[in-house]
């Protein structure tokens, strides 16, 4: 068995970590792969070739050049968003993220395009563009230029996005512009093809004479609609001359040949009828001024109702304030939000919005944090607490400081990472991919092939019946709904989930939140408050319990954990005054020592003491605490047992109704904790869990993730703790809870602002109804296209005697676009939180 070390790229995340590990274990003779995100390299211990690990890791997407001097690269790259170091030994650069802003996409096909063109840019990890919002996100060290010349290249319009918010405003003002123009072409086309139709449906003669006024008055229509097409269909026809310059063929394609070629049959009907059998001396000219107004309309109303699946994120941007009121040199004054500093002095009054991120220095109020954690009871606020922007101050005045200003606020931070998730691709739009790739192309061969069927073996006038036949599959083709099936319900989806106070940071998440089996629940902060109070002190019979609660706090006054701030609360509640203790250690998952006057105290779970050859005793009172829902503490001193303390952590007052809504889901629920099985199966019963996993040290959580894993489950945890990180990563979907620690929230792809587990819920049916109005998009993209193209071709003509109209396709077409918009916008209406959970929570309001 050896070990070989290649350079990986991208890694930024534990989640990132795990497919690693996850890609490299599955080639054979592989038996450990450990992943360094600081140096970005992955170590792989077993008999495999170095090439199956290099194909795997290319699989993954994280592979780098495997040369010297990509290692090098490699370990220069430094995973941390925030910052870039210089100089030093250490890391020295970062991957980076580009936004471009795309112009002249407008189907999925121009989506493919796109995307392969920015990820054959050298130094590009990963691309992808959002046909909703027309932007594309690139990850990698490529320069931005080099991927702006991509984009151009295949004949596509880029620009780099610097400011977002900016750039969105600049978006709108551009599309309620071109919806403008969309209209007038809309107007121009319509105006000339309604009148044409009317005219042959009330029995007006569409045929053209030889010889007669008709011949030229069939010649001055041909050249209006000529103008109609170079006007209102123009921007048409140059998307498809530049598709065609780089060997592309899109939706543009299909339109400028169907309209085109009808109007070029026309007009060799009117300029040589004598060349064309009589029965074929049928013009089309109002089929192709129909068309192009049709579909300028439909473009024009997909537009309209694109832009309502953004409105979760101007409805965030709204929500910050626009000027805040500095105190300065002693004065207040009004300013706009964006000159505060961080370190500035703020006020900030009741009804007012906070302003930027700080800490409260002076005053104490009540603020509504509704639009960061979903949870409508006003939060209290009193001197050492934070702020954050967006925030409304509800009755009191707060002077605070200014910590985060600018992009780097909290609702900022927000903004840009829904902003990013609604980019996102879940696996099931990749379906959508693959059939872009061929669709454009398939359309074009049936044409022909419907073209060539109707000459050579339909009825006269063969000609006319092949022009035709050929138009309206031509036509009636809409790649466009099949670009815009997935990512206008991930939109719509996303920003839902933001306004419950949802961040999903990854979109394979959003489809994987609805197909889990089994949910692992932390107990601590998770579950329970996080706030563990003292319930009872037992001795043994020559310690009093003020002597026990001293030495244990004495003990505790150097650890973090919540189980010690409670012992230490308890102490000061009775007046004691703790000691000085040296050599402290903390034992993870088992408790601390520390030495007091020279001897040895020890203070943790019972397991842990009898290891350490601790004398036994005060059992009975442990498990009467266990039973109570206590985590029962043995405090020894050398070998001696001198007490055993009781610490509750009450459960979250909305814990046992989310798991309940958990439940009627269809989830296994299973609680994981580190404390003694008594007291872990007391709280388990006052939640209604599933399944207890207790005594379970925080470096055997991600084993038992694998297990369940192992049965074959789709399984999500969720945690708030540093020592739940690996164990978010490995799951099959990580939920966060907000208020928990960074490395948690950064290790997890889906963070809950709030702290409640109803967000977790939320979250499911969020996912489950985002899925679903996916799939039915696809189903009708692709229930449209199976079923109108055959049509079109003409293969209801032998048993009807109907062929369809290329005005009717059109129409059809610019619907189907809209119709994958309007369902997509059906979720705008949907709610997640269980009815029942508003009454509740009105009644405790009140």
């Amino acid at each position: 068995m050896n070990e070989q070390t290649l350079p990986i790229q991208g890694a930024t995340c534990q989640g990132c970590a795990r497919k690693i590990r996850t890609a490299l274990l599955a080639v054979p003779g592989v038996s450990s792969a450990e992943v360094d995100l600081e140096q970005q390299t992955v170590t792989v211990s077993g008999s495999a070739d170095r090439a199956a690990l290099r194909d795997a890791l290319t699989e993954s997407g994280y592979a780098a050049d495997d040369t010297e001097d990509a290692e090098a690269d490699a370990a220069a790259c430094h995973p941390a968003p925030q910052e870039t170091r210089t100089g030093g030994a250490g890391p020295t650069q970062k991957e980076s993220e580009h936004l471009l802003a795309i112009t002249g996409a407008t189907c999925a096909s121009c989506v493919r395009t796109i995307e392969s063109a920015l990820s054959g840019v050298a130094r590009v990890h990963d691309a992808s563009m959002n046909l909703a919002d027309r932007t594309a996100r690139v990850a990698g060290n490529a320069r931005p230029q080099a991927l702006i010349d991509a984009v151009q290249a295949a004949g596509y319009g880029a620009s780099v996005i610097d400011d977002e918010q900016q750039a969105d405003q600049q978006r709108e003002e551009q599309e309620h512009a071109h919806y403008r123009e969309l209209i007038r072409h809309t107007v121009i086309g319509l105006a000339v093809g309604i009148p044409l139709m009317a005219w042959g449906l009330a029995g007006g003669t569409m045929m053209v004479t030889a010889g007669t006024a008709s011949q030229w008055s069939w010649l001055a229509m041909g050249l209006i609609t000529l103008g109609v097409l170079a006007w209102s269909g123009r921007h048409f026809f140059i998307g498809a001359w530049k598709a065609g310059r780089h060997h592309n063929a899109n939706m543009d394609t299909l339109i400028a040949l169907g309209t085109g070629a009808a109007w070029a049959y026309s007009m060799v009907v009117v300029l040589f009828p004598d060349w064309l059998p009589e029965a074929a001396r049928h013009v089309y000219f109002e089929a192709s001024a129909m068309i192009i107004g049709l579909i300028n309309l439909g473009q024009a109303l997909e537009m309209r109702a694109r832009g309502k699946t953004s409105e979760a994120v101007r409805r965030l941007l709204d929500l910050g304030a626009r000027t805040a009121r500095v105190i300065r040199d002693g004065e207040e004054r009004d300013i706009p939000v964006e000159s505060v500093q961080a370190g500035d002095l703020l006020r900030v009054r009741p009804g007012e919005k906070i302003a930027v991120d700080g800490e409260v220095e002076e005053g104490e109020s009540r603020l509504d944090e509704s639009m960061l954690t979903g949870e409508p009871m006003p939060v209290s606020k009193t001197p050492g607490d934070t702020v954050s922007a967006g925030t409304v101050n509800d009755s009191g005045t707060l002077i605070y400081r200014a910590t985060r200003v600018g992009r780097d606020t909290a609702l900022a931070q927000i903004i840009a990472l829904v902003k990013k998730a609604q980019g996102a691709k879940p696996p099931i739009g990749r379906l959508a991919d693959r059939i872009s790739a061929v669709f454009v192309p398939t359309i074009l061969l049936i044409a022909v092939a419907a073209a060539l069927a109707w000459y050579n073996l339909g009825p006269d006038p063969r000609i006319v019946h092949m022009m035709v036949a050929a138009t309206t599959v031509l036509i009636i083709a809409c790649p466009c709904a099949l670009g815009l099936a997935t990512p206008m319900s991930v939109m719509v989806g996303v920003g839902k989930a933001a306004e419950a106070g949802i961040l999903i940071r990854q979109g394979e998440a959003l489809q994987t939140a609805g197909d889990l089996d089994t949910i692992v629940l932390d107990k601590t902060g998770t579950i329970t408050e996080g706030h563990p109070a003292v319930t009872g002190v037992h001795t043994i019979d020559s310690e009093s319990e003020s002597t026990v609660l001293t030495l244990a706090a004495s003990l505790e006054t150097g650890s973090e954990h919540p189980l010690a701030r409670a012992i230490l609360a308890a102490a000061e509640e009775r007046g004691l005054r703790t000691e000085t203790v040296t050599d402290f250690q903390a034992h993870n998952g088992k408790g601390v020592s520390a030495r007091l006057d020279g001897t040895l105290l020890r203070l943790g779970n019972r397991r842990w003491l009898d290891q350490e050859g601790v004398a036994g005793g005060l059992e009975e009172q442990a498990e009467a605490l266990g039973r109570d829902g206590a985590t029962p503490l043995f405090l020894a001193r050398d070998q001696q047992l001198l007490g055993v303390i009781g610490v509750a952590d009450p459960i979250k007052q909305d814990s046992r109704a989310a798991i309940q809504r958990l439940h009627d889901l269809g989830l296994t629920v299973v609680m994981i904790t580190g404390d003694v099985r008594t007291s872990a199966e007391a709280i388990a019963r006052q939640a209604g869990v599933d399944k207890v996993l207790a005594e379970v040290l925080p470096e055997d959580k991600t084993r038992e993730i694998q297990r369940l894993q192992g049965e074959g489950r789709k399984v999500a945890m969720v945690g708030d703790g540093i020592n739940d990180a690996p164990a978010l990563a490995q799951a099959d979907v990580g939920f966060a809870i907000g208020t928990g620690t960074d490395v948690a929230i950064e290790s997890a792809a889906i963070t809950l602002m709030g702290g409640s587990l109803h967000g977790v819920a939320d979250a499911m049916a969020i996912s489950r109804a985002t899925v679903r109005n996916i799939k039915q998009n696809l189903f009708g993209a692709f229930a449209y296209n199976t079923l109108g193209v055959p049509v079109a071709a003409g293969i209801l003509y032998p048993f009807t005697g109907w062929l369809l109209s290329p005005v009717i396709a059109g129409a059809a077409m610019s619907l189907s676009s809209v119709t994958v918009v309007t369902n997509a916008n059906r979720l705008r209406l949907f709610r997640p939180r269980d009815p029942s959970r508003d009454n509740e929570e009105s009644r405790g309001e009140s």
